[in-house]
């Protein structure tokens, strides 16, 4: 299902404006406008879960995708995901310490020290 830009409360992850930048960054960098962003879940990490991320062409997309649209950007993340992911916000920040992609998730019951990982 593809939502509206406009309609930020209809999206199941979202982006902070600062997050918006730096992926539209690193895509630009890798070298494709039309490279998607897929978020997701895999076992594993600190605690139990570990955030995935990575850039991939949009072909791949398949019907167990929920899309999002973000001012130019395209997020994927599969059903089984998204369960897990569900009102997401992705943020960025550039500080020395601490700095990078943080992820604030209201279903996790716990979150590891580095942030990466979380439980439910």
């Amino acid at each position: 299902m593809t939502q509206a830009a406009n309609q930020p409360s209809q999206r199941g992850i979202h982006l902070s404006e600062a997050a918006l930048r730096q992926v539209k960054f690193l895509r630009d960098k890798q070298g494709g406008k039309d490279l998607c962003l897929r978020v997701g879940v895999r076992q594993g990490g600190c605690s139990g879960m570990s955030y995935l991320m990575d850039f991939e062409d949009p072909n791949k997309i398949t019907s167990n995708d929920e899309v999002f649209e973000y001012d130019g950007v395209t997020i994927v993340c599969d059903r089984k995901s998204l369960l897990y992911l569900y009102g997401l916000t992705l943020d960025y920040s550039d500080a020395m310490i601490g700095g990078g992609f943080q992820f604030t998730n209201p279903n996790a019951s716990q979150t590891c020290g580095c942030g990466k990982s979380f439980g439910v």
